[in-house]
Protein backbone atom coordinates (compact mmCIF):
# COMPACT_ATOMS: atom_id res chain seq x y z
CA UNK A 1 0.00 0.00 0.00
CA UNK A 2 1.12 3.41 -0.64
CA UNK A 3 2.32 6.14 1.57
CA UNK A 4 -0.23 8.23 2.72
CA UNK A 5 0.22 11.80 1.62
CA UNK A 6 -3.04 13.93 2.68
CA UNK A 7 -1.05 15.68 5.32
CA UNK A 8 -1.92 19.79 5.73
CA UNK A 9 0.06 22.59 4.15
CA UNK A 10 0.02 24.45 7.32
CA UNK A 11 0.36 21.43 9.16
CA UNK A 12 3.71 20.80 7.27
CA UNK A 13 5.11 24.68 7.76
CA UNK A 14 4.46 24.65 11.31
CA UNK A 15 7.05 21.07 11.75
CA UNK A 16 9.32 23.29 9.39
CA UNK A 17 9.35 26.21 11.45
CA UNK A 18 9.99 24.15 14.91
CA UNK A 19 12.86 22.18 12.55
CA UNK A 20 14.15 24.90 11.78
CA UNK A 21 14.36 26.11 15.44
CA UNK A 22 16.09 23.44 16.96
CA UNK A 23 18.40 23.27 13.71
CA UNK A 24 19.58 27.33 14.82
CA UNK A 25 19.44 26.56 18.76
CA UNK A 26 22.03 23.80 17.75
CA UNK A 27 23.91 25.75 15.73
CA UNK A 28 23.46 24.08 12.65
CA UNK A 29 23.35 24.64 9.38
CA UNK A 30 20.41 25.06 7.10
CA UNK A 31 20.77 23.34 3.81
CA UNK A 32 18.16 22.93 0.78
CA UNK A 33 18.62 19.37 1.71
CA UNK A 34 17.93 19.04 4.93
CA UNK A 35 14.61 21.50 4.05
CA UNK A 36 13.57 18.84 1.26
CA UNK A 37 13.88 15.90 3.37
CA UNK A 38 11.95 17.38 6.37
CA UNK A 39 9.09 18.97 4.06
CA UNK A 40 8.65 15.56 1.94
CA UNK A 41 8.96 13.66 5.86
CA UNK A 42 6.06 15.70 7.27
CA UNK A 43 3.81 15.72 4.21
CA UNK A 44 3.73 11.88 4.82
CA UNK A 45 1.91 9.93 7.13
CA UNK A 46 2.26 6.68 8.61
CA UNK A 47 5.55 4.35 9.92
CA UNK A 48 7.98 5.62 7.39
CA UNK A 49 11.67 3.81 7.62
CA UNK A 50 14.35 5.24 5.88
CA UNK A 51 14.08 3.87 2.27
CA UNK A 52 10.66 4.98 2.12
CA UNK A 53 11.57 8.25 3.08
CA UNK A 54 14.30 7.92 0.76
CA UNK A 55 12.10 6.81 -1.86
CA UNK A 56 9.78 9.71 -1.69
CA UNK A 57 12.79 12.25 -1.38
CA UNK A 58 14.40 11.15 -4.38
CA UNK A 59 11.50 11.74 -6.50
CA UNK A 60 11.87 15.48 -4.97
CA UNK A 61 15.74 15.63 -5.48
CA UNK A 62 17.41 12.61 -7.23
CA UNK A 63 20.62 13.65 -5.87
CA UNK A 64 19.43 13.46 -2.39
CA UNK A 65 21.75 10.20 -0.57
CA UNK A 66 20.79 7.91 2.11
CA UNK A 67 23.48 9.22 4.24
CA UNK A 68 21.83 12.29 4.40
CA UNK A 69 18.12 11.51 5.00
CA UNK A 70 19.06 9.03 8.19
CA UNK A 71 21.33 11.75 9.80
CA UNK A 72 18.27 14.44 8.93
CA UNK A 73 15.59 11.72 10.15
CA UNK A 74 18.15 11.52 13.44
CA UNK A 75 18.04 14.90 13.73
CA UNK A 76 14.08 15.12 13.64
CA UNK A 77 14.57 12.59 16.70
CA UNK A 78 16.37 15.38 18.64
CA UNK A 79 14.17 17.47 18.09
CA UNK A 80 11.16 15.75 19.31
CA UNK A 81 9.42 16.45 16.50
CA UNK A 82 9.64 12.47 15.44
CA UNK A 83 9.47 9.20 17.33
CA UNK A 84 11.78 6.45 16.27
CA UNK A 85 9.83 3.42 16.79
CA UNK A 86 10.91 -0.77 16.35
CA UNK A 87 7.85 -2.88 15.88
CA UNK A 88 10.25 -6.27 16.18
CA UNK A 89 11.02 -7.00 12.86
CA UNK A 90 14.41 -5.11 12.68
CA UNK A 91 13.52 -2.24 10.93
CA UNK A 92 13.67 1.54 12.12
CA UNK A 93 9.81 3.23 11.28
CA UNK A 94 9.28 7.26 12.03
CA UNK A 95 6.23 8.59 13.09
CA UNK A 96 5.73 12.36 13.14
CA UNK A 97 1.79 12.35 12.58
CA UNK A 98 -1.64 10.60 14.00
CA UNK A 99 -5.42 11.07 14.22
CA UNK A 100 -4.18 11.67 18.01
CA UNK A 101 -1.39 12.85 19.90
CA UNK A 102 -1.22 9.50 21.85
CA UNK A 103 -1.67 6.02 20.34
CA UNK A 104 -0.65 2.51 20.60
CA UNK A 105 -0.16 -0.17 18.16
CA UNK A 106 -0.94 -3.52 16.95
CA UNK A 107 0.68 -5.15 14.35
CA UNK A 108 -0.07 -7.94 12.60
CA UNK A 109 2.87 -10.80 12.50
CA UNK A 110 1.84 -12.10 9.00
CA UNK A 111 2.05 -8.87 6.67
CA UNK A 112 3.54 -6.38 9.33
CA UNK A 113 0.65 -4.06 8.61
CA UNK A 114 0.48 -1.68 11.58
CA UNK A 115 -2.73 -0.07 13.01
CA UNK A 116 -3.16 2.69 15.50
CA UNK A 117 -5.57 3.01 18.30
CA UNK A 118 -6.58 5.08 20.72
CA UNK A 119 -8.89 3.82 23.76
CA UNK A 120 -9.95 5.91 26.50
CA UNK A 121 -11.32 3.05 28.54
CA UNK A 122 -7.57 1.57 28.54
CA UNK A 123 -5.87 4.98 29.37
CA UNK A 124 -8.10 5.37 32.61
CA UNK A 125 -7.24 1.85 33.64
CA UNK A 126 -3.57 2.48 33.20
CA UNK A 127 -3.78 5.72 35.28
CA UNK A 128 -6.17 3.92 38.11
CA UNK A 129 -3.71 0.74 37.92
CA UNK A 130 -0.72 3.85 38.56
CA UNK A 131 -2.99 5.23 41.55
CA UNK A 132 -2.88 1.72 43.06
CA UNK A 133 0.40 1.33 42.92
CA UNK A 134 1.61 4.83 44.27
CA UNK A 135 3.15 5.18 40.62
CA UNK A 136 3.27 8.23 38.03
CA UNK A 137 3.42 7.35 34.36
CA UNK A 138 5.55 9.71 32.65
CA UNK A 139 4.85 7.90 29.12
CA UNK A 140 4.04 4.66 27.80
CA UNK A 141 4.17 2.53 24.63
CA UNK A 142 1.31 -0.13 24.15
CA UNK A 143 2.23 -2.63 21.25
CA UNK A 144 0.61 -5.80 20.41
CA UNK A 145 1.24 -8.19 18.13
CA UNK A 146 -0.96 -10.39 16.10
CA UNK A 147 -2.33 -11.31 13.28
CA UNK A 148 -5.56 -10.05 10.58
CA UNK A 149 -8.23 -11.97 10.87
CA UNK A 150 -9.33 -11.07 7.15
CA UNK A 151 -6.68 -13.83 5.17
CA UNK A 152 -6.87 -12.76 2.16
CA UNK A 153 -6.36 -8.95 2.81
CA UNK A 154 -3.59 -9.83 4.70
CA UNK A 155 -1.65 -11.45 2.25
CA UNK A 156 -2.72 -9.24 -0.09
CA UNK A 157 -0.66 -6.59 1.73
CA UNK A 158 1.96 -9.26 2.62
CA UNK A 159 2.11 -8.93 -1.33
CA UNK A 160 2.59 -5.12 -1.77
CA UNK A 161 4.96 -5.22 1.59
CA UNK A 162 7.03 -7.31 -0.24
CA UNK A 163 7.76 -4.65 -3.34
CA UNK A 164 8.86 -2.47 -0.02
CA UNK A 165 5.59 0.01 0.62
CA UNK A 166 4.16 -0.28 3.50
CA UNK A 167 0.65 0.88 4.99
CA UNK A 168 -0.05 2.69 8.40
Amino acid sequence: MAIKKDVLPEVVKEKERAFQKFIQTEGLKTTRQRNTIVNVFFSLKGHISVEELLREVKAVNPRIGYATVYRTLHLLVRSSLVEERRFGDGLARYEGHSQVEHHDHMICQNCGRIFEFFNPELEALQEKLAADHDFTIHRHRLELYGVCNDVESCSNHRKSAGKGKTEN
